[in-house]
């Protein structure tokens, strides 16, 4: 009622006029009131459609594998895979184009499984892993940008292993389509490739070879397919 007080102070009202301008006042006030409620309800609505627009997923561990392979020896392919991990990926879409999706992803590193455990206690040492020290390998994506190719993707996020965190680029072909299984449940899929070096994460030790060379490359390939249900 800020207008009133001022006519009120200034000077001096009948009735009538006093009636008038309070009556002005009012209708004023209750614009007001009206227009920030407006504000107000666009702002809820905003935020309501923006959270029904998310369309959450959850990984399936059991139908998934997060694979990779380093060069043995100069001439061979040594393969492992993490064994212990989840992941969620939430889409402003709820089809099957997941642009611009966000994807968080865990991995207990004391999993990893290259079918000797010989090796595998070695991957875990501080040589490599460390996996007492730094238990967790993480992804959390940056960017979900659609390729050239329908179903294609180009995904961009940090990845943090071994303490360190570094952006890397990796290449995902998704399902044709979302399905449902028998039990009611809808399904989807990403094939993921990339190669990353694992110097770049402080995982170092190698062994130089007598004819020349390195027992283990430097370059990580990732094989990884993840199939996602949909959160109910």
């Amino acid at each position: 009622m800020l207008l009133y007080k001022i006519f009120n102070k200034i000077l001096y009202l009948d009735v009538a006029t006093y009636n008038v301008i309070t009556y002005i006042c009012i209708q004023i006030n209750n614009m007001y009131k009206m227009k920030t409620t407006f504000k107000t309800l666009i702002a809820v609505a905003a935020i309501s459609l923006s959270a029904k627009a998310q369309t959450n997923w959850n990984v399936d561990a059991s139908h998934s594998k997060l694979g990779f392979a380093v060069t043995h020896m100069m001439v061979s392919e040594t393969e492992g895979k993490f064994k212990i991990y989840e992941g969620k990926v939430s889409s402003p879409k709820a089809d099957a184009d997941f642009t611009d999706a966000k994807i968080d992803f865990s991995v207990d590193a004391a999993s990893i499984n290259t079918d000797d455990e010989k090796r595998d206690g070695h991957l875990k040492s501080p040589d490599f892993f460390d996996v007492a020290k730094f238990p967790k390998i993480t992804f959390v994506s940056k960017s979900m940008k659609a390729g050239k190719i329908k179903n294609t993707y180009i995904l961009t996020g940090e990845l943090t292993m071994h303490g360190v965190t570094k952006t890397v680029t990796l290449n995902a072909i998704g399902a044709s389509k979302i399905v449902k299984d028998p039990y009611g449940m809808e399904r989807y899929a990403f094939k993921v490739t990339g190669m990353i070096n694992r110097k770049d994460f402080g995982l170092a030790w190698n062994a130089a070879l007598e004819a020349g060379g390195v027992a283990v490359s430097e370059d990580v390939r990732l094989d990884i397919n993840v199939e996602i249900t949909k959160a109910k």
